[in-house]
């Protein structure tokens, strides 16, 4: 039986239909939109410049009446956690770096992500960092691998949150591949230009022996502040049989400052030096 005029223009009609819906479905499709803004490497890092050796002598301190002690004990102790942000941080930082160079893909679920080579002191890893945009931040999460002698598998390396607007968020830090285990966690904050606010804890409870790790809880806080000594820490550190405070204050372009510790010291006074790091009477 042929199929009648009237057939044929259902039969079109109804392609059409199919055709228009498609058109339909794919144009509403949305897009993905633009990738997360990448906090700044910054947010990882405290400013240990003015109390590195060849300062003075950060890795010597004085006996005490000596004429630099007052700069030798901040070094000490910001040399504590200096150390530590070397050992656990240099590998996730180069490596977060090297992302600003890269265009990311998108996956899915407001997900992008950043896959690349990273080379750190002539040591080659594949990094892969991903950043999900939710409704109050970004989730990040950068997963690292290590190939050849010494190597490991793909693991995580470090997560954390990001304001959207930038301006602020935190991260926990593993210790390694052997041992996935929380060691740093770092809140920081911004003014969408610069990190103004960062903070260590130090959040390990056993160490490599699977002892307890007499460090736990200390915390390294660095700020900028108003003022002629526009650099501040704020610590909580273990000394060997206990733990005390300390609070530095410090010019970020001459370099003299004041320290306050009574465990060292004896007193709750600040203790100054100068642009040469001696000791000075605090005016």
């Amino acid at each position: 039986m042929k199929p009648t005029i009237s057939d044929m223009k259902k039969h079109l009609t109804f392609l059409l239909l199919v055709l228009f819906l498609a058109v339909t479905i794919t144009g509403c499709k949305k897009k993905p939109g633009d990738p997360p803004l990448l906090p700044p490497s910054e947010s990882m890092l405290i400013d240990f410049s003015n109390f590195e050796p060849g300062k003075k002598s950060a890795d010597i301190v004085l006996p005490k009446g000596e004429n630099d002690d007052n700069w030798g004990v901040s070094a000490l102790v910001a040399g504590y956690f200096r150390a530590l942000a070397f050992v656990t941080l240099a590998v996730p930082v180069y490596s977060f770096q090297y992302a600003i160079d890269h265009v990311p893909v998108y996956l899915d679920n407001k997900t992008w992500q950043w896959s690349y080579d990273a080379s750190v002191f002539t040591i080659k890893y594949k990094a892969r960092l991903t950043g999900q945009i939710r409704d109050d931040d970004v989730l990040w999460k950068m997963y690292i691998t290590r190939e050849g002698t010494g190597g490991f598998n793909e693991f995580l390396w470090f997560e954390g949150t990001s304001d959207l607007d930038g301006k602020g968020g935190e991260w926990t830090l593993y210790h390694s591949a052997t041992y996935q285990e929380p060691v740093l966690e770092i809140i920081w904050e911004g003014n969408g230009t610069d990190v103004t606010y960062v903070k260590y804890t130090y959040v390990r409870t056993l160490n490599d022996n699977r002892d307890p790790d007499t460090f736990n809880t200390s915390y390294i806080e660095y700020g900028v502040q108003a003022g002629s000594l526009d650099r501040f820490y704020s610590i909580y550190y273990y000394n060997g049989s206990g733990f005390s405070t300390m609070d530095v204050e410090w010019s970020s372009t001459a370099g003299n400052g004041r320290v306050m510790c009574e465990a060292y010291f004896s007193d709750a006074l600040w203790h100054c030096w100068d642009i040469n790091y001696l000791n000075v009477d605090c005016n």
